[in-house]
């Protein structure tokens, strides 16, 4: 199975600007754990996640007050929507993080998450009989 089979192709897309507090709430809103960062006086494309929201705000950080672009990882791993899911499943256990931003001719095309690879190698759940 491909990573374009599993990833989910609705990217929230930010900017460097937002504030935390409305990453989280447009995440929520979403139910997204992470958001493609589009920043072009960074480099280009970075991530945000969950962890990142929980870690500023766990130092005591105001979450009105932080800026996305302080909290965005910029040195990001990416996958191709050609990868298998091994490979992202390697990718990310080797890197220590649970989602990749899926470039497909430089573009973001998907973000597919350890929950997305999981859905896919586990069997369905199954209704218990009343």
């Amino acid at each position: 199975m491909l990573v374009r089979d599993a990833m989910s192709t609705m990217v929230l897309t930010l900017g460097p600007n937002h504030t935390l507090r409305q990453a989280a709430a447009l995440m929520s809103a979403r139910r997204v754990g992470a958001a493609v960062i589009l920043d072009p006086d960074a480099g280009g494309i970075g991530i945000i996640t969950e962890r990142d929201i929980l870690n500023s705000v766990g130092l005591g950080q105001s979450p009105d007050a932080e800026l996305i672009h302080a909290h965005t990882t910029t040195d990001v791993v990416f996958a191709t929507p050609t990868w298998t899911l091994e490979e992202a499943a390697r990718a990310m256990a080797h890197g220590g993080f649970r989602h990749l931003v899926v470039l497909d001719r430089g573009e973001p095309a998907g973000i597919v998450s350890v929950r997305d690879i999981i859905r896919c190698w586990a069997p369905a759940r199954q209704q218990v009989p009343a």
